[in-house]
């Protein structure tokens, strides 16, 4: 009798991992499944000014992708916080006023972003 009560365990136990499973991002991070935050940062070349120097226009080119990224906005967070726009000159608390710059009406205002708030 104590052989079936191993085997109940042990379907119960797998039976909780698979669910456990089930319940994962599968590897997707801030941005999605299958790119990252350095992968997203290079499309927003157009920017690189724009994001160091806040007198610099920005361009149109530059707001339809932070439009597109600013969609999730943990991704938008991510990207201008990742070591691709660091070691691209970009500054942080300007970079986060882009969205505000670009007039885009339905920017994340207020949200929190590292040590930084998108106004």
């Amino acid at each position: 009798m104590a052989t079936p009560m191993k085997y109940i365990c042990l379907a119960m136990f797998l039976a909780i991992l698979s669910i456990a499973g089930l319940n994962q991002v599968d590897g997707a991070g801030e941005c999605g499944r299958n790119t990252t935050p350095d992968m997203e940062a290079f499309k927003l070349a157009p920017c690189s000014s724009a994001a160091q120097d806040e007198n610099s226009s920005v361009s149109s080119q530059c707001c339809a992708r932070v439009k597109k990224i600013g969609q999730n906005p943990a991704c938008l967070c991510a990207v201008m916080l990742s070591n691709t726009a660091k070691s691209s000159g970009i500054k942080p608390q300007i970079a986060m006023t882009i969205p505000k710059r670009c007039n885009i009406a339905d920017r994340p205002v207020g949200y929190k972003c590292g040590a930084y708030t998108l106004p």
